[in-house]
């Protein structure tokens, strides 16, 4: 007889209120492969018990997902994940034991998911999954246990500011490589571009784009 491996249960915090300067326009509205960025993100986090948005008022879409925003706004990573965990059920109400966190700027984070879901329920002693590209840690396309980010962001004389590297130091981590390129974000338009190329919807813009419209990566 096969066993049947229970599933693995999340909530996830998509963070999308960054100032987004070097874009000079913000992220969740940029479209990358025939899709904004934000709904790349939220399609990612489709095995979710709940979604919570951390971003500006106009992201508000109460069918869909919680809408929250770090006090005071354009407070970074860190304040933007307090306040998306303060946004989602406890785990007295419902809350699941693992928190999913992604930047709302990766197109191909649901590439990247399952393969996260996937070490972690193989896992040893870790209460944290998180991509590495090229060497580099992508803590904001990761898989966190709630109550050891709960303890961490909570260790921190203030959140407002924090860097992601201060806030998951001392969490045992597990990190799974990305060979294709999977956590690869959206930081300027030449990134939009080869995001564009990545996912086949490169040269040809939609009927109803005009040439100055600044949401489409040129």
């Amino acid at each position: 007889m096969t066993e049947t491996r229970p599933a693995f249960v999340f909530d996830a915090v998509v963070l999308a209120g960054g100032r987004a300067e070097r874009l000079g326009t913000p992220k969740p509205g940029v479209v990358v492969g025939g899709r904004p960025l934000l709904e790349h993100a939220l399609a990612a986090t489709a095995g979710a018990g709940r979604t919570v948005v951390v971003g500006p008022d106009e992201l508000a879409d109460p069918g869909r997902y919680s809408l929250t925003r770090e006090d005071p706004p354009f407070g970074g990573p860190v304040a933007g994940i307090a306040a998306g965990l303060g946004a989602l059920p406890g785990p007295d109400d419902g809350g699941a034991p693992w928190v999913l966190v992604l930047a709302c700027d990766v197109p191909r984070a649901a590439e990247a998911v399952p393969a996260l879901l996937a070490a972690a329920r193989h896992r040893t002693h870790e209460v944290a999954v998180h991509g590495v590209r090229d060497g580099r840690d992508q803590w904001l396309v990761g898989l966190y246990e709630r109550a050891a980010l709960q303890g961490a962001l909570g260790a921190l004389p203030a959140v407002h500011g924090a860097s992601v590297r201060r806030l998951v130091a001392g969490l045992p981590a597990l990190a799974v490589p990305d060979e294709d390129g999977a956590t690869d974000d959206v930081d300027t338009w030449e990134d939009a571009r080869e995001q564009d190329r990545r996912l086949g919807a490169g040269a040809a813009p939609e009927p109803d784009d005009t040439p100055d419209d600044s949401r489409r990566p040129r």
